[in-house]
């Protein structure tokens, strides 16, 4: 399974941008997807996640802000971001939980990552 992440870049504080991920080469389908950020001498962070079924789920600092969103046939997860800040800088790395169920573990699943996408916000 490859993970690719697209669509980061630079914004003025108060814009918007959308981040795309695709997470081609599963047979089985893939459970939760995320996007996490990690900014310059911080540890990584969730930013959200969505199941299968469309939960989301979002850290308090993006919560009115940032959507995330799925399209299951194309394996892809999304992330709206609006009113951007500068404290968002950061690079945005795909999270995908794949399906690859064996006889012993029907529910076995791999975490894939992408390779990250910067995103910085000028104040």
């Amino acid at each position: 399974v490859q993970v690719v992440e697209s669509g980061g870049g630079l914004v003025q504080a108060g814009g918007s941008l959308k981040l795309s991920c695709v997470a081609s080469g599963s047979s089985f389908g893939i459970d939760t997807m995320s996007w996490y950020r990690q900014a310059p001498g911080k540890q990584r962070e969730l930013v959200a996640s969505i199941s299968s079924v469309g939960s989301a789920n979002y850290a308090d600092s993006v919560k009115g802000r940032f959507t995330i969103s799925r399209d299951n046939a194309k394996s892809s997860v999304y992330l709206q971001m609006n009113s951007l800040k500068f404290e968002d800088t950061a690079v945005y790395y795909c999270y995908a939980r794949v399906l690859v169920p064996t006889i012993e573990r029907p529910r076995n699943t791999v975490d894939e990552w992408g390779q990250g996408t910067l995103v910085t916000v000028s104040s």
